[in-house]
């Protein structure tokens, strides 16, 4: 187990590296200069390579690579072009938007996909499993923009019920917070259902054909302790994979519905850095959503261990 926990945290490493490198050179390879945007139309050339002397961006490639890679190593993203903060400030104060969407989302997708996939599994080819593989289908086909309007007409304008946009005042509490974010968490949990539903439901259909299954019905005992304590408990590995891998994909792919909610997130700060050229916000937002990739991988090899034994005993 050991050796299994060290060879993932080498894999984590490795994966942080390769991504810092593509990270900055995508980010300078894309069209459009930083500085040109920052200074306007009307700044002479003088002026643009002034500033671009300022801020490094004169010097050799591999001389800003490597720059910036050992600021990275001390805990310094650097300083944002535009905003004229240090990065990871800037990072700080949009990730509790995302961080608190994300849990929302994936606790309502884990609520809505674990026990519709039991049920599809347990009831297989009835028409209730018919039903649900039909709105698990329409859920995974379905795009978070479109949903999100629609929501938005239904339960906030046409009902009234939640606010349109925004993440309340600054100084608003936690219900406040939470219900500016129902609407949002709603559309991404019921969307990223679809995929939950659909591994659960595979996850347990392998599980129920096994023979420990048939013994343990053979017993006498009630169906749902045969589906819940047998089956369930050993179909959690996909499930545990599917519901982490969930979770970081919110945190770092909430883009779009960030923006039609007009939340003060990590994907909307990202879609800004992009359009404004801000080589440092862009660097360190996506290094950082990286290493939230990773880690929530890891917790989930480590949450192997206490689920399945022959994991902790490889």
């Amino acid at each position: 187990m050991g050796r299994t926990l060290l060879g993932r945290l080498g894999g984590m490493l490795a994966v942080l590296s390769l991504v810092s490198v593509l990270v900055f050179l995508l980010t300078r390879l894309a069209a459009g200069d930083p500085i040109a945007v920052l200074l306007g139309d009307q700044a002479s050339l003088e002026d643009i390579a002034q500033a671009r002397q300022r801020y490094g961006l004169d010097q050799p490639l591999v001389s800003q690579f490597m720059l910036w890679l050992g600021e990275v190593l001390q805990g310094n993203l650097g300083q944002s072009i535009f905003l004229q903060m240090p990065v990871t400030q800037v990072l700080w104060e949009r990730v509790e938007p995302t961080a608190c969407l994300a849990f929302l989302s994936v606790s309502l997708a884990m609520l809505i996909g674990v026990p519709c996939g039991i049920v599809s599994a347990v009831w297989r080819g009835r028409w209730i499993d018919q039903c649900v593989s039909t709105l698990a289908m329409l859920g995974a086909s379905m795009p978070s923009f479109w949903m999100g309007l629609m929501v938005i007409q239904l339960l906030a304008v046409g009902a009234g019920w939640f606010p349109v946009s925004g993440y309340g005042d600054p100084g608003a509490g936690w219900a406040t917070r939470i219900h500016h974010l129902m609407l949002p968490a709603l559309v991404l949990g019921t969307l990223n259902s679809a995929l939950i539903i659909r591994f659960t439901r595979a996850s347990m259909l392998d599980i129920l054909s096994e023979d420990y299954i048939r013994t343990a019905r053979s017993k006498g005992l009630s169906e749902s302790v045969v589906v819940l304590k047998h089956a369930l408990l050993n179909a959690l590995v996909p499930i545990l994979t599917v519901l982490g891998l969930t979770l970081a994909l919110m945190i770092g792919g909430a883009v779009v519905t960030e923006t039609v909610f007009n939340l003060p997130g990590l994907g909307n700060l990202v879609v800004r850095a992009v359009l404004r050229r801000d080589y440092p916000v862009i660097q360190g937002a996506l290094l950082a959503i990286a290493g939230v990739y990773v880690i929530i991988n890891f917790v989930i090899d480590v949450m192997y261990v206490f689920v399945d034994p022959r994991v902790r005993h490889a």
